[in-house]
């Protein structure tokens, strides 16, 4: 099965963008169906947005619409997440995860494997 790596958080203001990256390392990353998760302190992860395997389709919640992309590049066994016009309550740490489906899904329990998380700060 795949490890994961993520990169690329930090601090931004209100407004401002992050761009975090997930590094797959292992066979098969692209039969690997892959998701972002947000956990803000003192509560459960929350999906962010999810790439099928087969299809690279792309799903994402209402919340962040139209301001987030996920994408991936399997010669590079990469997944990555930009963010746009980020406000405070989207901070917390992000998780890539990967599930070995063909279906996107949003509850954490469906990806039984994680990276261990990147901090995203967004200051008011």
């Amino acid at each position: 099965q795949v490890q994961l790596v993520e990169s690329g958080g930090g601090l931004v203001q209100a407004g401002g963008s992050l761009r975090l990256s997930c590094a797959a390392s292992g066979r098969a990353f692209n039969s690997y169906t892959m998701g972002w998760f947000r956990q803000a302190p003192g509560k459960g992860r929350k999906f962010v947005a999810a790439i099928a395997s087969s299809t690279n389709t792309t799903y994402y919640p209402d919340s962040v619409e139209g301001r987030f992309t996920i994408s991936r590049d399997n010669a590079k066994n990469m997944v990555y997440l930009q963010m746009n016009s980020l406000n405070p309550e989207e901070t917390g740490v992000y998780y890539c995860a990967a599930r070995q489906a063909p279906v996107s899904e949003t509850h954490p329990n469906a990806y039984p494997i994680w990276g261990q998380g990147t901090q995203g700060t967004v200051s008011s």
